[in-house]
């Protein structure tokens, strides 16, 4: 029965009315969820700022001492320990934004970080690549443009981080790719490695010259972000903080994110590694204060347990759960944008990789996450970037953006005169006027779920949803979906990097 249905839907889809959905501009639809009481969140932000002011941070980058040193922290230079005093830190989260618009290079693609919206980014930083078809391998330059391509034909990845490291393109100008590959082939916010100020200032420029912006008009509004990453426990190196520095100075956007495992680099309780989380990140939202009063900046956390057999780390657990849950408490007494993170352990895009994903995703929503990271195509703790992954991850993105829509429940929809009155008892409501009006629309179109019987799958080679998933991924790479590019604008772009690329590039700096 359900066949000859589905067929008869092709048939009048031309002439019925057009499916449209938003799955951008979205909203999180969902009350926050509280892991802990409200005292014991107070009680773990003021054991952070405790920990800042008591036991300190150690701070590698000279220019970040100074800074904080000048703001009254007591530095030592000699074990090169900042502590922080409680007066600076609060002053510098009040003076960090609690709303930052980040331009696309299409307005309807500028995405606002703020408690309450809802911001997906897949997989990032992986250094391999994999697929059915080629299999697992080190990341390279061919790679990351088709995983560009793949993530902006889907609407519910919003923001591309490096999803793969182009290990193929040399150091000294692989920034360069980076920024061309996401400006010719997305209309997607660009990220924007922070590997010095070097690269950073050529990446800044080049990306304010082909938007054709002044240095003003640059600096007043973010047009590409960076993720800053602690060196947990209480460690910021100097790429990082220089990073926070430039990246503050210019008015982009810091992503500050401590990545703890429990039991590893951080305690082996929820409440004690998502304090030292807290305490690690308002260090390093106080350092883009210090640097640019009022510098846009996101809260951000990564943080899950080990597996305590093997140290190896876990993803999708209760524990990431809870972390994520406590992290949101954390961020809304501060009341900033903040970040966390999806994401798997599963060596291969299996049952176990979408358990883990979805929990972990969902431990992300319940806490009112601003932006989740590795929401698609994450392997191996981040080891991979897995094609079929991004695609079979991005439908259950496109599902929650589906439910960001709320359900109505008017006149029209509860259909007393236009389908309950049309019914008689044991009938169906195939025919009705509000079935007639809202079949083409009314539910969500799957990009590989398959809902045939068990025969007719069969009938059509027995397919599953990964081998589904390449075929999706594989036309989209050989058509790809690209933004309306100016091209005399890219060819500016393409000769300004190859005269950079023949002076010699820019080294990344550690």
């Amino acid at each position: 029965m359900a066949e000859p249905r589905r067929g008869r839907r092709r048939q009048t889809a031309a002439t019925g009315p057009t499916r449209k959905v938003d799955y951008h501009n979205l909203c999180n639809p969902f009350p926050a969820m509280d892991v802990f009481s409200a005292d014991e969140i107070a009680n773990m932000h003021d054991t952070a700022l405790r920990m800042l002011e008591d036991l300190g941070m150690r701070v590698l980058l000279p220019e970040a001492r100074k800074l904080f040193k000048a703001a009254g922290a007591a530095v030592d230079e000699d074990t090169l320990m900042v502590k922080i005093g409680r007066d600076i830190i609060e002053d510098a989260l009040q003076s960090a934004p609690r709303s930052i618009t980040c331009k696309a290079a299409q307005p309807e693609k500028d995405v606002v970080l703020e408690l309450g919206k809802l911001v997906f980014q897949p997989a990032s930083g992986s250094p391999h690549a994999t697929d059915l078809e080629r299999g697992r391998r080190p990341g390279c330059g061919r790679d990351f443009k088709e995983l560009i391509q793949i993530l902006n034909h889907f609407d519910c990845y919003h923001m591309l981080p490096p999803v793969v490291e182009a290990q193929d393109v040399p150091t000294n100008v692989r920034h360069y790719f980076y920024l061309e590959t996401q400006i010719a082939n997305s209309n997607k916010v660009p990220f924007v490695y922070a590997r010095g100020t070097p690269q950073v200032l050529e990446s800044f420029e080049l990306l304010r010259d082909f938007r054709g912006l002044s240095d003003d008009a640059f600096t007043a509004t973010p047009h590409t972000f960076t993720i800053i990453n602690t060196n947990s426990p209480r460690t910021l190196d100097i790429p990082m903080a220089q990073g926070l520095i430039d990246f503050a100075r210019f008015g982009q956007v810091s992503i500050v994110t401590p990545f703890t495992l429990m039991g590893a680099m951080a305690p082996i309780t929820v409440a004690g590694a998502i304090t030292l989380s807290h305490a690690e990140c308002i260090a390093g939202i106080t350092l883009t204060q210090l640097a640019k009063r009022g510098a846009p900046v996101c809260y951000g956390t990564f943080t899950s347990n080990v597996d305590m057999r093997s140290g190896a780390p876990a993803f999708g657990t209760p524990g990431h759960f809870q972390a994520s849950l406590a992290a949101g408490q954390l961020a809304r007494l501060l009341g900033l944008p903040w970040r966390s993170a999806a994401g798997s352990a599963s060596n291969i895009n299996d049952v176990q990789g979408a358990n883990e994903n979805q929990m972990g995703l969902w431990g992300c929503l319940m806490a009112g996450a601003t932006v989740i990271i590795h929401a698609g195509g994450w392997l191996e703790g981040g080891l991979s970037t897995s094609y079929e992954k991004l695609v079979t991850d991005g439908e259950v993105l496109n599902m929650v953006a589906e439910l960001c829509a709320g359900a109505k429940a008017g006149t029209d929809e509860i259909g007393f005169d236009n389908a309950l009155t049309h019914v008689d008892p044991s009938g169906h409501f195939f025919a009705t006027p509000q079935t007639m009006e809202r079949y083409n629309t009314e539910f969500y179109e799957p990009v590989i779920h398959d809902y045939a019987n068990f025969g007719t799958w069969t009938e059509r080679g027995a397919r599953d949803a990964n081998t589904r998933a390449t075929d999706v991924w594989k036309e989209i790479v050989a058509n790809p979906k690209g933004p309306d590019v100016d091209q005399d604008r890219l060819a500016s772009l393409h000769a300004d990097i190859a005269k950079r690329t023949a002076a010699g590039g820019a080294e990344p700096e550690s």
